[in-house]
């Protein structure tokens, strides 16, 4: 009798103990109201209306495993597990993953954009024609061709961490070295441009297949639109920084050398502190890890040694769309990225700098236009729209809308309207992240680096294309106005097969 009363007290003292535990949890919420804001918006809700559920489940695997404690411990836990006093707000690890993606993303572009803008001045030193022009400036996508596929490969291989380091490394050496092989040959630029491009390359599979581990499916386009927001940025800092750099005493070196400085900083930061996969990482949370596992699907990864099935891949039409999409993707993008500040100059004689500024600007609202897909992607799928759906409608904004810009920009009479057009298509154009950039990870989970390498391979074919055929049709005409014409008509083509052809299910 004495022990079951005993029991039976000690019960209802528990029992009392854990209503006050909860309700101080509850008084407790305006405190950690930014953090609850964060947490439920980027991994709260699963995939296709769950996420209450999914919440629920979270909370219950935290209370049975002991990390939720009584706060007069003065330990915060759940997404600030063991790191941080009670009030303390600390960022998820998959925000970080992002972030330091973003800066690497900013630096691959704004090294390649660096050339754009001294090229000018090189080519009065040298004395080169508008068509060789468009030579050095292909010269980088000539290596690029090449890595796409294999870096692809080698990401579905081995993970995303080690190649972007690589890449990264391999990538600010030949940036030092470019103005060394200016001064020492036409050669020398040519195949260091070449082995920049080769490098470069894997940096677009890495991103993807590192978001597709790190990030759930509903919040996946969001962290997509967040990298390529550094991405679109570079071009931004490339083509300010650059001339004002190269007008200091250090001339046309000084900006090489301060990215490629940049990029072995950003090197010894992303070894430290990032992991391949969630499930390696010796800092995540455990509710941030269940999050980040319960929104993906679980895809086995190929087997070790096994080729990916190009002929397979190659049979289906939804392939073909994702490769004709970054065909023209890639086609229009660098048209504009290798060329605006050559537009500039040439159709209404600003100098340089004016040039410089002119050109950046677009790139700067791609760069937000780029998480507003990526956003928008995310909010129709939690909606409950299809992915197919979420697909087409982004990917079609994102080709129909930059192509009418393009022929409105056939019109423009002043730099200032012509700045306006160019912002409209790119700005548009980021809307395509959210559509076939991430379409290979759903029709394709299991090969989605060498499915990206091959879409990828064609797309930088085109634009060695684009950016060499530029310079022989301004060289040829005397205007930009006709290719401008032939870009914006592919537009359309690539929108309309897009539509007929693309599916957000699952094919391999």
């Amino acid at each position: 009798m004495a022990v079951a009363f005993k029991s039976a007290s000690f019960s209802g003292i528990s029992s009392n103990l854990s209503t006050t535990h909860l309700n101080s949890l509850r008084f407790k919420k305006p405190l950690f109201g930014f953090r609850h804001d964060i947490d439920r918006k980027w991994g709260n809700l699963s995939l296709q209306g769950g996420g209450g559920r999914g919440r629920e489940a979270v909370l219950e695997r935290e209370r049975r495993g002991g990390l939720v404690r009584c706060m007069a411990e003065g330990i915060g836990r759940g997404i600030l597990e063991g790191r941080g006093q009670e009030g303390n707000f600390v960022l998820p690890e998959r925000f970080k993953v992002v972030a330091l993606m973003a800066c690497a993303m900013c630096l691959c572009n704004a090294d390649r954009v660096v050339m754009s803008v001294a090229i000018v001045p090189l080519a009065a030193k040298h004395g080169w024609s508008s068509s060789f022009l468009g030579i050095v400036q292909s010269s980088f996508l000539w290596g690029y061709i090449f890595s796409s596929v294999i870096g692809g490969a080698l990401v579905d291989k081995y993970g995303g961490k080690k190649v972007i380091a690589w890449g990264v490394f391999l990538w600010s050496l030949a940036t030092l070295l470019t103005p060394w092989a200016a001064n020492h040959s036409t050669m020398s630029l040519l195949a260091v441009r070449a082995f920049f491009g080769l490098a470069e390359g894997v940096a677009m599979p890495a991103m993807n297949i590192i978001l597709s581990r790190w990030f759930p499916c509903n919040e996946r386009a969001t962290a997509v639109g967040l990298s390529m927001g550094g991405f679109h940025l570079g071009n931004v800092v490339g083509l300010v920084l650059t001339p004002m750099v190269m007008s200091s005493s250090i001339g046309i070196s000084g900006p090489f050398f301060l990215f490629s400085s940049l990029g072995l900083l950003w090197l010894t930061s992303w070894t430290l502190r990032v992991a391949n996969d969630p499930q390696d990482s010796c800092s995540i949370s455990s509710s941030e890890l269940s999050l980040i596992q319960e929104g993906k699907s679980n895809v086995p990864p190929p087997k070790k040694g096994e080729l990916p099935p190009l002929r397979l891949l190659l049979s289906k039409m939804p392939t073909w769309a994702i490769i004709f999409a970054n065909i023209t993707n890639n086609w229009g993008y660098f048209v504009l990225l290798s060329w605006m500040p050559v537009y500039f100059k040439t159709v209404f004689n600003v100098n340089l700098k004016q040039a410089a500024w002119f050109s950046a600007v677009p790139w700067g609202t791609m760069a937000f236009s780029g998480y507003v897909a990526g956003a928008a992607s995310d909010y129709l799928i939690k909606a409950g729209y299809s992915l197919t759906f979420a697909r087409k409608a982004m990917q079609s904004i994102g080709f129909i809308g930059p192509g009418v810009a393009l022929l409105c920009l056939n019109y423009a009479k002043s730099p200032v309207v012509a700045s306006v057009f160019i912002t409209v298509a790119l700005s548009l154009s980021a809307f395509s992240q959210a559509g076939f950039l991430l379409n290979m990870q759903d029709i394709a989970p299991q090969y989605a680096g060498f499915l990206h390498g091959i879409s990828n391979s064609a797309g930088t074919l085109a634009a060695i294309v684009s950016t060499i055929g530029t310079g022989y049709f301004v060289q040829w005409l005397g205007s930009f106005q006709a290719f401008l014409t032939v870009t914006a008509c592919l537009y359309f083509l690539t929108a309309i097969f897009w539509n007929i052809f693309a599916t957000g299910e699952r094919v391999f």
